[in-house]
């Protein structure tokens, strides 16, 4: 007895963009003598590293007593030898509008050059600017805190879970609502920052934004990237999770990741300047004592 287990099945597999793929007979590496069929079609899909795929249907499936036969990776792709700062947060502004009804901030001005002149010498003047605002503005960063009374707020996270951070690219496909297991299966996401690219910042600033419609992370996405190992995962939606009104008000993904510790960076945007992987990331807020979100300067490296 080798004590090593593979799985063999048959295998349809549908993709988001068109067509398909069918394999029979197909064996895998499992850690053990059981599987269900939703992780082994993750495992598929990571195995031969397929992008865009929409659903993965198995049958005829056997568990089969063998040695380990190897998995193939995917490959990361070169990163090239020029490297540059790529902005991810967005700007903010007076009055502009994050969320809907929510409170938009007010920026003046609480020392102007003029009035400062009375205390400095001839010819010396400073500003000091006043910014009145909720901390869910802009390109913001939740800790578990804004999730759960007794999570770390933003002086509880460690800076190893908010900079430097290895990052990997998502693209969803466009029209997907629901960002699953399956669309993440074939991503290596360990100790990395997860940053899901739906494309839905253009509509930043417009109704749209908030249409119930808007991609989002799913519960099991969520589990998983929590199973895997995530470090960081970030969107460039109003929400990491499902805000219509079919959700009725649950809160999966950021209940799932803030649990484990994973903070969560919501309304990015300029992500299409991203490789796939190779970059660097960050999005580190202050240390603000009894804060769960705050506004951040999200930012690559690549």
């Amino acid at each position: 007895m080798t004590g090593q287990h593979r799985a063999q099945f048959d295998a349809d597999i549908t993709f988001a963009n068109g067509g398909g793929l069918r394999a029979d007979g197909f064996r895998l590496d499992i850690a053990g003598p059981e599987i269900d069929d939703d992780d082994l079609a993750a495992l598929l899909v990571r195995h031969l590293g397929l992008l865009m795929v929409d659903e993965v249907r198995i049958s005829n499936k056997t568990i089969i007593e063998e040695p380990h036969k190897g998995g193939r990776g995917v490959a990361a792709p070169g990163t090239g030898d020029a490297r540059r700062l790529v902005e991810l947060s967005h700007v903010i502004t007076d009055g502009m509008v994050t969320l809907p009804g929510w409170p938009v901030p007010r920026i003046t001005e609480w020392l102007t050059r003029e009035a400062s002149r009375a205390n400095y010498a001839p010819g010396t003047e400073f500003q000091v600017g006043r910014i009145d605002m909720i901390a869910n503005t802009g390109t913001y960063l939740d800790a578990p805190a804004h999730r759960y009374a007794d999570g770390a707020d933003l002086t509880g996270v460690p800076l190893d879970r908010l900079a430097d951070l290895p990052g990997i690219l998502v693209r969803v496909p466009a029209g997907t609502r629901a960002v699953d297991r399956l669309l993440l299966a074939p991503y290596d996401v360990a100790g990395r920052a997860v940053l899901l690219h739906t494309g839905w910042s253009a509509h930043f600033g417009t109704d749209r934004y908030a249409a119930p419609d808007a991609p989002h992370l799913t519960a099991d996405g969520a589990a998983a990237l929590v199973e895997a190992g995530a470090t960081l995962v970030g969107i460039d939606s109003i929400n990491i999770d499902d805000m219509s009104p079919a959700a009725r008000g649950e809160r999966p993904a950021h209940s799932t990741l803030l649990a484990a510790g994973i903070p969560v960076v919501e309304h990015l945007t300029g992500l299409d300047a991203l490789p796939p992987e190779g970059f660097r990331f960050t999005a580190a807020p202050p240390r603000v004592a009894g804060m769960g979100t705050f506004p951040v300067r999200a930012f690559a490296l690549r």
